[in-house]
């Protein structure tokens, strides 16, 4: 997997994608670029799978890639350089451009559930 440099030229949050909650990170590459997002932040009490007391995936979708960029705010995004761990078809994880610190949502989501369904193990995913 590739790791590049990346400026985030638009953020968005967004429920045009099936009517469920996602958000997007559009990465400028300098020549190319690639999105980062569209995970399932929140489902819709219309979805068989609507847990409201689940996990808190759109907060902390939302709180590490802020911390990443190093923003206080959502609409600071814009302009911001970070790191990108990725193949051809897909962003892995994204990375503070000078601290070792990134954010997998995959890793961070399944670690998430794992504990949602072991309340004893109950750990933050980012440490």
């Amino acid at each position: 997997m590739a790791e590049r440099n990346a400026v985030i030229k638009s953020a968005r949050i967004t429920n045009d994608d099936h009517g469920l909650l996602s958000a997007w990170l559009d990465l400028d590459y300098g020549g190319s670029g690639q999105g980062f997002g569209g995970y399932s932040l929140y489902l819709p009490k219309s979805y068989r799978h609507h847990a409201p007391g689940g996990p808190n995936y759109a907060g902390h979708f939302i709180w590490r890639v802020m911390e990443i960029a190093g923003v206080s705010e959502w609409s600071d995004l814009p302009g911001m350089t970070i790191r990108v761990r990725a193949e051809h078809s897909h962003v892995d994880a994204i990375g503070h451009i000078v601290k070792d610190d990134w954010f997998s949502p995959s890793k961070d989501f399944d670690a998430m559930q794992a504990a949602a369904h072991c309340p004893q193990e109950r750990e933050a995913p980012h440490e």
